[in-house]
């Protein structure tokens, strides 16, 4: 009797395991595809720019940066996410310049009035620091670049302390716009004085409404809340931006209006190649400050020797053009690159060769009204044209340009650009 019941409760252990075994197996490939989608949620935040908590996702943007006026810039900052709430957000940084020793900082919050289309209003008070020259598109925050190598030689900038209210909504997956009214105290970090009606302004106040919109209508996009994030660049793309200041309104000293736009072509080739052209150009009309007009995209410094000069090249600057030697009120350039099909040395090493031509054009009218900065104009054509070799060492690569043309200097060593290059993607 003993000796069969033995036998009894090992069939029945046993038929017992193999009942549980298939759930046991199914809990595993639940918990195994949970811990995926967590996995797959985590990258998709940091390919954003953003490292996810409970309630705050963290910006990457503002952990280090460097250039020549900052020297190195570090801090904090990020917004508030779905789980803090649906509604209502709040976003914010805060910055330290080690050479310049000073505090940066922005707050602001937003609230969402329609959720099909992702209409937030938004408020922000800025203070902190601008390139002079630099003309940016409201609607270009929505994507994050991992690395922008440029703003490592940037030296001329101006101090802003900016309110703004602004309206983002999206009329479709691939039609983005961004409206925003704002008021900003301008005081620039160099020498420089803007001469008009016989007075002379070292700092002053302008009111903006600007009303940007990004295109895409060939983009294969995937839309959140918070993020727009491209699955499949699709070609041509347009970006067009309104600027108007107003005078005496909020307390603006000067009228004037401006007109941004971009377009980006890209074609694909069946050999791999790829052949990508990028048109920008812009028109300031009234009484605009140098702060607001336009630089051309430079990424030269100003220094004696080849090596000096030694730094990293942009993705879509002129590596020849020094740092605050042009400015325009009204410009367009035009940037050629064409990338070969990546040398398949290894599988873990494969180089790949840019070819890459740019032109820059341009003009300025009252330039006797910008006081205390030199600068040429780009009335005639910019000509440069180099080579890039990409991903020879952990993103690593070297860029060499040469300058021609109407702008060719006399000291030959002064027309060449040679840099490395970085290229990375999460």
């Amino acid at each position: 009797m003993p000796k069969h019941f033995f036998v009894v409760f090992i069939i029945l252990f046993a038929a017992n395991g193999f009942a549980q075994n298939p759930i046991t197996k199914e809990k595993d490939s639940v918990k195994k595809v949970q811990d995926s989608i967590k996995k797959t949620k985590f990258l998709k935040q940091l390919g954003n720019g953003f490292f996810p908590f409970n309630y705050f996702d963290a910006d990457l943007r503002y952990l280090i940066k460097f250039n020549q006026y900052e020297g190195f810039r570090t801090g904090l900052g990020g917004v508030t996410n779905n789980q803090f709430s649906e509604r209502y957000r709040l976003n914010g940084y805060v910055v330290y310049g080690f050479t310049d020793k000073r505090i940066k900082y922005s707050i602001g919050g937003g609230f969402r009035v329609n959720k099909p289309h992702n209409t937030w209003v938004n408020l922000t008070y800025t203070d902190d620091l601008q390139e002079t020259g630099s003309s940016t598109f409201l609607t270009d925050k929505r994507f994050f670049t991992f690395f922008e190598p440029r703003l490592l030689n940037i030296d001329l900038f101006h101090r802003h302390i900016t309110k703004s209210i602004a309206l983002e909504h999206r009329f479709s997956d691939n039609l983005l716009s961004e409206t925003q009214l704002a008021v900003s105290n301008i005081n620039p970090t160099y020498f420089y004085n803007f001469i008009l009606d016989e007075k002379s302004y070292d700092s002053f106040d302008i009111s903006t409404a600007k009303v940007s919109l990004q295109w895409s209508p060939f983009n294969n996009v995937e839309v959140s809340e918070d993020n727009t994030k491209i699955i499949k660049e699709g070609f041509p793309k347009f970006t067009l931006q309104l600027t108007q200041s107003f005078k005496s309104i909020l307390g603006g000293d000067f009228n004037f209006s401006k007109l941004d736009f971009r377009t980006i072509q890209q074609f694909n080739h069946k050999n791999d190649a790829i052949t990508n052209i990028t048109l920008a150009a812009g028109i300031a009309g009234g009484n605009a400050p140098l702060t607001h007009l336009y630089h051309a995209y430079p990424n030269n410094i100003t220094k004696e020797t080849i090596l000096q000069r030694f730094s990293v090249a942009g993705l879509n600057s002129f590596e020849t053009m020094y740092f605050n030697e042009f400015f325009s009120d009204k410009f367009s350039t035009l940037q050629l690159k064409h990338y070969f099909r990546p040398f398949n040395i290894s599988e873990r090493f494969k180089p790949q060769l840019v070819l890459i031509s740019r032109y820059a054009v341009g003009n300025m009218k009252s330039i006797d009204r910008h006081q205390g900065i030199s600068f040429n104009t780009l009335d005639k054509l910019y000509s440069e044209s180099g080579f890039e070799i990409n991903k020879l060492l952990l993103g690593f690569g070297l860029s060499f340009a040469y300058r021609y043309g109407a702008y060719h200097l006399p000291a030959l060593e002064d027309n060449i650009a040679f840099k490395f290059t970085f290229n990375i993607s999460l």
